[in-house]
């Protein structure tokens, strides 16, 4: 198997031989994309204990994807890590060492979760391509009428996308699924509708159905979610990848809520530039008099 030579390609490597892998290999996978700078700086022996598995199945699971070693796919990580020279997580992980270690606090709760959320944003930066936001714009600023749909702790993302697009006056639905109508509510939709989703693991069964239901229906479908093994990523034709780790006891909204901010605020931009220049019409060109 050939390996990749820059983190980009390793990243899609890994998300497609995932399903395939071991139960070890499995958790070092979501170790690898979930923490990708301590992957970069740490020991076998450093990776195996935070993944939980033997130091035998991170050799293993670099031989997996290629390399000759550990340290040969190290490398990859470590260039990802030179290139994001304004990393974060590492600026907040400084001052937070700065405290004491005994601060437990409602302040230290705040840097905390402060810390965490601007690594979440750090990170997200690196995971959702221009390319991808341009093309959510576009299908949410084209879109006849817009559904959304988010369940337990990503509704807020949901709420706020309906009101945000409503108050712009694009037709938005939002599915709260009140009075078990949800079923009834997707099935109004019609092909050149567009379906909204939201969803982070423990994901929402009935949202990974709608998706999926939706996606079969040739209806298209942006998904906004946790990592590429996300069950929405296969039902979507745009994936937002809004990675967090999944060990936290609080999972921070930050990240997802500022895509959703990014998609309402680059819709706005997209209709005040289609009303700016909008496309001629099409039509037989007028005979010029001899």
């Amino acid at each position: 198997m050939d390996h990749a030579s820059n983190y980009e390609e390793l990243k899609a490597i890994i998300t497609q031989t995932y399903p395939g892998m071991s139960g070890q290999l499995k958790r070092i996978a979501m170790f690898a994309l979930e923490h990708p700078n301590d992957l970069a700086l740490g020991t076998v022996a450093a990776v195996a204990k935070s993944a939980n598995v033997q130091p035998s199945a991170v050799i293993r699971f670099a031989n997996a994807l290629g390399y000759g070693g550990f340290s040969e796919m190290q490398r990859i990580f470590r260039g990802d890590l030179l290139k994001r020279s304004d990393n974060y997580r590492e600026r907040i992980n400084q001052m937070r060492s700065q405290r004491a270690d005994d601060d437990k606090s409602s302040v230290g709760v705040l840097h905390q979760l402060v810390a965490d959320a601007v690594g979440d944003l750090g990170q997200m930066e690196e995971n959702i391509s221009p390319a991808d936001i341009a093309a959510a714009v576009e299908l949410i600023a084209t879109a006849p009428r817009i559904f959304v749909l988010a369940q337990r702790r990503s509704f807020p993302i949901a709420s706020y996308l309906g009101y945000a697009f409503s108050r712009m006056e694009l037709r938005t639905h939002l599915l709260d699924g009140v009075g078990g109508m949800l079923k009834e509510s997707l099935g109004s939709m019609s092909k050149n509708d567009l379906l909204i989703v939201a969803s982070f693991r423990s994901y929402a069964p009935e949202v990974i159905d709608a998706a999926v239901k939706t996606n079969g229906a040739g209806i298209p479908v942006i998904a906004i979610t946790d990592w590429p093994f996300s069950p929405l990523k296969n039902s979507s034709c745009v994936c937002l990848e809004v990675v967090a780790d999944s060990a936290r006891a609080f999972r921070s909204l930050v990240a997802p809520m500022c895509v959703a901010q990014a998609l309402v605020v680059g819709a706005g931009y997209y209709l005040a530039e289609q009303k700016k220049n909008p496309p001629a019409k099409p039509g037989r060109a007028r005979k010029k008099t001899p």
